[in-house]
């Protein structure tokens, strides 16, 4: 179970928050509004019911506490409660947070409220307590040493962690000093940090913190073990020798997967008749939301029915409960079912365990061979004996630069594994690294020709061929290599060469950028989503400095290679192309006499015979010859097709199909066809219920041509638009 966490941010609206300084084209207030969303979103992602946090508005023209009696406590509002939020608790929020037009309020008073906060809604129970202050420093304090001393006691006494962060505060080790402070905000600075140190808090620069909010934040997740029991080397049913030890096994690296989109379609009145779809980038889960216009949502449940073909049922098809139907197997064209006794005769069955099987030294392993994510296999630990034991079995692994081969089932009837344990020695811990190993079924092994030579049908061996890069091309290339390595291209602290990108600082561009879209839409529906974070897109690119110490290398490469620019491709090639005649004149295909034939594509070779029609095509008529027999070849293989299994090959043939007639700017002659296909699909005349099919379609993006992708095309781009959408005369992509 995750840590409990209860954090209050104080957040000062005042008046003064309302200046933009320092050259800054936002607000200050807008300013400490970037780095308070983003930390309130970042706890919302998590989706943990133990994170919760509240926030208090200080300086506000009104005052709602509970010691909203007592002057120190004026100006100062409770925006939001202690609880876990939300995301229409965040919209809320987002409408509550709002300039004032007053100077008044305490921070040190803002601080005594959150404290009582956090005092009545953790109680005694362990949490971890954070106060987050964010101010400008302009507004009044009441620094009474008495009543400072007992606030720094009490921080101290609940191990509160208080944290502020001020607009243009000076701090010495960001580098950053405001010139001209006011006397009473350089004050305010001073009581500050006075109060933080007291405590052993944090204080800093504003600056500092928003400029930190690009460096991706790792998430720390509590282990939770794979397997726990007995690592045993030999078997210790018949032999007295064999060792058994008892471990625990827990994941070392996880994948992280992005954010999913999840379906919401709008909470239906029974009074109405009519509901709205939408979608929204959340985490998985079936929870309830709002929309822009802050209608209620629900996530959209999902109903699968199943059916036979039934001549006497209306239709043609019967429906059939899940319970009768047996599962299939798919083995090659062929689906082979089997029933659940059956099944359970296949079914191997185990017992939970980890049985070393063998050993193999270190040269003789290959890295490729590691399957999954590596796991940790640590001795039991409340057993003193058996951690000996383990650190034994890693010593004498490490000394003889050996692994071990073991056998795995983490849990009862499941199905076995072989991994690969590898020693670990640390300073502070020693275990066993385990990576999952393939069996003989999973490997495959392919012959490539060598990339260093050519070897002919007779066997000789050719050195220099027109495949193969020459001396001075392998020279070439060789030093632009050296010449853009990154190995040595960063410097370190002290200056002195290092790795340019070390793996520390080597994020994933799609889950952070994700995560970042995901907590800016949250806040601002309505605003475009802002680039990037530097530390992202920073390794994109290779480092203009290393591209310019390169180009002459790079100059001398593209010499050798002989790289020319290849002549872009020009539509409609084909169409209305001069003859080559010979220059007799004569006609040879006349004068060999016979009719032509017409010619057929065969279904086994469809797009290759396609296109041999399509080159002989010298008139309107052949062409549209040539796309009705490959549509009718496309349409017989959806109409026999088992389940899915033909449509990869159809689609592989309409994408052949299009590019041809864009090529031959015969638009028309696709969307008809494309047309005609869509209406089949709705009869139900290509071998019944094909929805599937054209949900597959509309997702290779093969729909009709418009003028925007051929000119000669009469659909134009509002129409196209129009086909796109759900709605329309057209209504191309929809099948109700």
């Amino acid at each position: 179970m995750a840590e409990k966490e209860a954090t209050v941010y104080v957040v000062d609206v005042g008046l003064s928050m309302g200046a933009k300084n320092n050259g800054r084209d936002m607000s200050d207030l807008d300013f400490a509004m970037t780095y308070i969303w983003d930390k309130i979103t970042s706890t919302v992602a998590l989706e943990r019911k133990t994170a919760t946090l509240g926030v208090i508005g200080l300086r506000t023209d009104g005052t709602a506490n509970e010691l909203q009696g007592e002057d120190s406590f004026d100006h100062i509002s409770v925006l939001q409660e202690i609880s876990n939020i939300l995301l229409p608790d965040l919209k809320q929020l987002h409408s509550r947070v709002k300039l004032s037009n007053t100077e008044g309020g305490d921070a040190i008073s803002a601080i005594v409220i959150a404290i009582q906060m956090i005092t009545k809604y953790c109680k005694k129970l362990k949490y971890k307590r954070k106060i987050v202050l964010v101010t400008d420093g302009r507004g009044p304090l009441d620094a009474d040493p008495d009543s400072v001393k007992e606030i720094t006691n009490k921080i101290k006494e609940d191990n509160m962690e208080l944290v502020i962060v001020g607009v243009d505060f000076d701090d010495p080790e960001f580098g950053f000093k405001e010139e001209g402070k006011d006397p009473h905000k350089a004050q305010n600075e001073q009581i500050f940090a006075d109060l933080v140190e007291n405590c052993g808090g944090i204080i800093g620069t504003l600056q500092q913190a928003v400029e930190e909010l690009g460096m991706p934040r790792l998430k720390t997740t509590r282990p939770v073990p794979s397997y726990k029991g007995m690592l045993t080397l030999g078997n210790p049913d018949e032999y007295d020798s064999a060792a058994c030890i008892d471990v625990e096994r827990y994941p070392r690296t996880m994948v992280r997967r992005p954010l999913s989109a999840s379906q919401y379609v709008q909470r239906q009145d029974p009074t109405e008749g009519s509901t709205q779809s939408t979608r929204t980038f959340v985490a998985d889960g079936d929870i309830e939301m709002l929309d822009a216009d802050g209608n209620d949502l629900t996530g959209v449940k999902n109903s699968r029915t199943y059916q036979v073909i039934d001549e006497e049922a209306p239709g043609g098809k019967r429906d059939v409960e899940r319970d009768d139907l047996a599962k299939g197997y798919e083995y090659g064209r062929t689906a082979v079912h089997i029933n659940e006794t059956d099944e359970s005769v296949t079914k191997l069955e185990t017992q939970a365990g980890l049985e070393i099987i063998g050993f193999i030294p270190w040269d003789n392993y290959d890295r490729f061979m590691s399957m999954t994510v590596s796991s940790i296999l640590i001795g039991q630990k409340t057993n003193t004996k058996a951690i000996m034991a383990l650190s034994s079995l890693i010593h004498a692994l490490f000394e003889l630069e050996s692994y071990a081969v073991a056998r795995l089932v983490s849990k009862v009837d499941k199905a076995p594994v072989i991994v690969l344990l590898a020693p670990s020695i640390e300073v502070d811990y020693e275990c066993l690294l385990d990576v999952q190993l393939p069996f003989t079924e999973d490997v495959r092994s392919y012959k490539f020709p060598p990339l260093d030579r050519v070897v002919t049908i007779s066997g000789k061996v050719i050195k220099e061929h027109r495949n193969l890069p020459n001396e001075a091309l392998s020279s070439a290339m060789s030093k632009y290599v050296d010449q853009m390595d990154l190995s040595t291209f960063g410097r370190d602290d002290d200056g002195r060469p290092s790795e340019y990108m070390p793996m520390t600082e080597t994020f994933s561009p799609v889950l952070h950028r994700i995560d970042q879209a995901v907590r800016w839409r949250a806040v601002h529906p309505t605003e475009p989503v802002p680039p990037p974070y530097e530390i992202l897109t920073r390794y994109s690119n290779p480092p203009e400095e290393l591209v310019r110490q390169s180009k002459k290398r790079l100059e001398k490469l593209v010499a050798a290679a002989e790289v020319k620019k290849v002549p872009p491709k020009v539509q409609g090639r084909r169409r209305n192309r001069n003859e080559v005649k010979p220059l007799s004149g004569l006609n040879i295909e006349a004068l060999l006499g016979g009719d032509k034939k017409k010619a057929r594509i065969s279904s086994q070779n469809a797009i290759p015979g396609f296109k041999r029609l399509i080159d002989t095509a010298d008139t309107i008529e052949a062409i549209r010859d040539a796309a009705q027999q490959l549509g009718s070849i496309i349409e017989a293989r959806i109409k026999d097709s088992f389940g899915d299994i033909a449509y990869g090959r159809a689609l592989e043939e309409i994408g052949t199909l299009r590019e041809e007639l864009m090529e031959m700017e015969e638009p028309g002659v696709y969307n008809d066809f494309a047309k005609n296909l869509k209406r089949k699909l709705l009869s139900e005349e290509l071998g019944g219920n094909r929805k599937d099919f054209w949900w597959e379609y509309g997702k290779s993006k093969l729909g009709l041509i418009d003028q925007k992708a051929a000119a000669t095309s009469d659909i134009s781009d509002e129409d196209a638009k129009l086909v796109r959408g759900k709605s329309g005369p057209l209504a191309f992509w929809s099948l109700t």
